[in-house]
């Protein structure tokens, strides 16, 4: 049987990274060939299909930001990749690889789907800048393509802001293999033995800062209440801010900061605390939210786009809306203090991981959805 060729574009960092591995890691390679675009600055690791032989694999100058005389470049380097490889199919991955997708695809007329993993508008402190990136997605959703959102929430934010028709947009949630084991910790244990846990660099996006300020509130009625913060490091444009918040409220004894790791040990970290929290502004899916269902805990989250599909109020956790400090205290002692709600949300969290988020159940719908949409 021939297979069906898909070309991956994307600037290859955190979530969306992970996202394609976990993709081409699971994906049938009998029926499928992949090939991936990606930054010469993203990422050096090889990428691999189900039976750990290596990915064809391009690197072009794709960067975060735009840059039109490297994007112009890229996009002329990609055209000839695609005139090349002739795929079935074109599957873009983030911002900046949607906008590069979906133009090289109209060009020679390949179908083109887009996995935003959070819009790029999202992240845009000022109405003026929000604008700009709105209108560079509606203006590419003229174009021949469809979205492959990551959540539900994404899907909705395509069809109600950038204007996609809802027979162009489709679902693929964010998966993950089941973590059936977790591993000893790699680095040294520098925090106490009753903690919670988060993951997210210092940003806009993750909005540490309000994170700081709940942690100071739980403190007045929990005087030993321990953050564990992971996925410090890279990318942490607010690392500055959070870490004189954390001083101005004199919790440096009861917050851990964490560069990266590996995944193993934040596996480690997750299974082995309290419940995980969550105070971002907006999300594709996060995984690390995923990572907390497949190891049973419950959460306390914001209302944001990806948190809200994953978290179900009371029943695996808390969803906090309006940025609610005390509610998000609240939520989080009560959780602290009744061992049979928290044990409950646990047992949901994994349920719902096993039924939604598992890849090893939901690739066969990935599968599907490339079938139908390839170049006929």
């Amino acid at each position: 049987m021939e297979k069906t060729k898909i070309v991956h574009i994307l600037h290859a960092v955190g979530g969306v990274d992970v996202s394609l591995r976990l993709i081409l890691e699971s994906i049938n390679p009998d029926k499928f060939e992949n090939v991936i675009i990606h930054g010469i600055e993203d990422t050096d690791k090889p990428y691999s299909d189900k039976n750990n032989k290596t990915i064809k694999t391009y690197r072009l100058p794709i960067l975060r930001n735009i840059s039109l005389i490297k994007d112009f470049k890229s996009l002329r380097r990609i055209k000839k990749i695609l005139s090349l490889e002739q795929p079935d199919l074109i599957h873009a991955h983030s911002a900046k690889g949607g906008v590069l997708g979906k133009i090289s695809g109209f060009m020679v007329g390949i179908p083109v789907l887009h996995t935003p993993q959070a819009y790029s508008y999202l992240s845009a402190q000022n109405g003026f800048k929000k604008g700009i990136f709105l209108s560079i997605e509606k203006l590419a959703a003229k174009l021949n393509n469809k979205i492959l959102a990551s959540s539900y929430s994404e899907k909705n934010r395509a069809i109600d802001e950038v204007g996609y028709p809802e027979n162009r947009v489709e679902v693929f949630s964010n998966s993950i293999k089941p973590i059936n084991s977790v591993q000893d910790l790699t680095i040294e244990e520098t925090w106490p033995k009753n903690y919670i846990c988060s993951v997210g660099r210092p940003s806009y996006q993750k909005n540490i800062e309000f994170m700081v300020e709940v942690i100071a509130e739980v403190k007045k009625s929990i005087k030993d209440i321990h953050l564990v913060l992971m996925g410090v490091g890279f990318h942490s444009p607010n690392l500055e801010a959070v870490k004189q918040k954390i001083e101005s409220y004199q919790l440096k004894d009861n917050i851990t900061l964490l560069e990266w790791t590996k995944r193993e040990d934040i596996f480690h970290i997750i299974k082995n605390s309290s419940l995980y929290i969550s105070t971002a502004r907006y999300e594709g899916l996060p995984y690390s939210i995923i990572e907390s269902l497949a190891l049973s805990k419950a959460c306390v989250v914001t209302d944001a786009d990806g948190n809200r599909d994953l978290i179900e109020h009371n029943q695996n956790g808390f969803v906090i809306f309006e940025n609610n400090v005390q509610d998000f205290k609240e939520k989080i002692i009560t959780i602290l203090e009744n061992d049979d709600l928290r044990k409950t949300f646990e047992k949901n969290s994994f349920q719902k991981f096993n039924q939604f988020f598992n890849i090893e159940v939901t690739i066969k719908k990935l599968e599907k959805i490339y079938i139908n949409n390839r170049k006929r």
